[in-house]
C-alpha cells in the first residue's frame, strides 16, 4: 500500500474571530470519537496563540474561546487534512486575510480540503474553488457565492465534492459532510460507529437538501 492509499491522520482547523462553534466542534468531535480506535490528530490554527472567539459581539451573547494548538507560522508541515469553517467572522476581511494566507498557502499539499457552512466562501476568495463543484449555507447562499463568481455552486446539496475539495451547507450539514468523509477514507462502517456512538442521525444523500428551499441574503 503507497503512502497516499493510507487513510489520513493528521488534521487541521483553521480557526479566526466568529467562527461558527459548531462547524468546528461537529466535524472533530467525529474525530475524536474515531480517534478512540485509530491514532488520530488535530492541529487547531490560527493568526496568532490568543484564544479564538467564536462570538464576535461577546457582551451581546455567548460563545466560546478556543485557544490554538500552533499559528498558521508554524503549523506542522505534515497536515493532511485542512478544515475550513464558516461564521459571521467569514465577511471580515481583515479577520480572515491570514486564513485566506495559510489556506492558499498549504493547498497544493494537502491531501483533502473541507470546507464547511460559509467556509467555502472564504475558500473561494483564494480562487481555489475557480471552476470547481461547490456548496454553502443556505441562510447566506446569495452572498456566499458572490464570492467567487468563478465557482460551480449548487444550490440543492448538503454536501459536494470536486476533486479533493469537499464543501457542506450550513453548519449540521458538516457533520455529515464529515461522516460522508469518514466513509470515503476509513469505510462505511467507521462512519456509521461514529454516528451510532454519537446517538446522531445522519443524512447519507448528498442531494438531498431540505434546506435549499430557504436560500437568502
Amino acid at each position: 500500500m503507497s503512502a497516499d492509499s493510507k487513510p489520513p491522520t493528521k488534521y487541521g482547523v483553521v480557526l479566526f474571530p466568529g467562527f461558527q462553534s459548531l462547524d468546528v466542534f461537529g466535524p472533530c468531535d467525529f474525530l475524536a470519537t474515531h480517534s478512540r480506535f485509530n491514532t488520530l490528530s488535530i492541529a487547531m490554527l490560527a493568526a496568532s496563540m490568543d484564544p479564538v472567539p467564536s462570538n464576535l459581539l461577546p457582551a451581546n451573547g455567548c460563545g466560546q474561546r478556543v485557544v490554538p494548538t500552533h499559528t498558521f507560522d508554524n503549523a506542522p508541515d505534515d497536515i493532511e487534512v485542512l478544515v475550513v469553517p464558516g461564521g459571521p467572522g467569514v465577511r471580515d476581511d481583515d479577520a480572515i486575510a491570514p486564513v485566506m494566507a495559510y489556506v492558499k498557502k498549504v493547498y497544493p499539499k494537502l491531501r483533502y480540503l473541507l470546507t464547511v457552512c460559509t467556509g467555502s466562501a472564504l475558500v473561494a476568495k483564494t480562487g481555489l474553488l475557480d471552476g470547481k463543484r461547490a456548496t454553502t449555507n443556505k441562510k447566506s447562499f446569495k452572498w456566499a457565492t458572490c464570492q467567487g463568481l468563478e465557482v460551480n455552486w449548487v444550490l440543492e446539496a448538503r454536501w459536494v465534492t470536486d476533486g479533493n475539495i469537499w464543501s457542506s451547507s450550513g453548519i449540521t450539514a458538516g457533520m455529515d459532510m464529515m461522516l460522508a468523509f469518514m466513509t470515503a477514507v476509513y469505510g462505511e462502517d467507521a462512519a456509521q460507529s461514529v454516528a451510532d456512538q454519537s446517538e446522531y442521525r445522519r443524512h447519507t444523500d448528498g442531494n438531498e437538501d431540505p434546506f435549499a428551499q430557504f436560500a437568502g441574503a
